[in-house]
């Protein structure tokens, strides 16, 4: 069975977000090398936005091992003169679709105040995905995925609220699960174990160990 992890970042510099491995500097080589331990055929890789260089990092590890990996990218979300790069999107190299992570203040006022709103037609009209770590936007991203039922919509990290654990992390779990009737809308199923305080496979690791 082939097994891809839906989303990974590598990066070459840098300060990571505090939800993210606390060194300068993970490559493509030490992916593939934790991918061949865990036993994950491929992975799509999310540029993050802390390395300047993250496109073109990216970029080169899809050229290097393109049975491995491909790339969910983005553009700056509130320049316009993006727009004519979406009908060619695809056609770069492992290229899967765009993505956005509407989080940190300014991020989550150009989604919510509509600022966006050009990305979402000319995305459906090219048959381009669109994932974005929507759990504290659901409201928004509803409307989105209404207006537009031909767009493919993803939403990251299973839904939950980013730096919340356990209960906490499914405050907006009904306006998630609703979400469900709408036919182009998908769940990235990434990142849970970082939503939970508990550990079961650090369990069961040492459990098989000591057996």
């Amino acid at each position: 069975m082939q097994i891809v992890d839906a989303q990974i970042h590598i990066w070459s510099q840098g300060t990571p977000s505090q939800d993210h491995r606390a060194v300068p500097v993970v490559t493509a080589e030490e992916m593939i090398a934790g991918m061949d331990q865990a036993g994950v055929s491929a992975a799509i890789i999310h540029p993050p936005g802390w390395d300047p260089d993250c496109d073109a990092v990216a970029a080169d590890a899809v050229r290097r091992w393109p049975d491995r990996f491909a790339i969910l990218g983005s553009f700056p979300a509130g320049d316009q003169g993006n727009k004519a790069r979406i009908a060619t999107w695809l056609e770069q190299p492992g290229m899967l679709g765009l993505r956005w992570a509407p989080l940190h203040p300014a991020a989550r006022t150009l989604f919510e105040s509509g600022a966006m709103d050009w990305i979402w037609a000319e995305a459906e009209a090219h048959n381009v995905p669109v994932a974005l770590l929507a759990g504290p936007v659901l409201g928004k991203f509803r409307e989105v995925a209404e207006r537009h039922p031909g767009l493919r919509l993803i939403i990251d990290h299973c839904g939950l609220v980013r730096l919340r654990q356990d209960e906490a992390a499914f405050e907006h779990l009904d306006a998630l699960l609703a979400l469900a009737k709408l036919p182009n809308v998908a769940i990235k199923a990434t990142g849970a174990p970082g939503y939970s305080t508990e550990r079961p496979f650090r369990i069961a690791s040492a459990t098989r160990q000591s057996a």
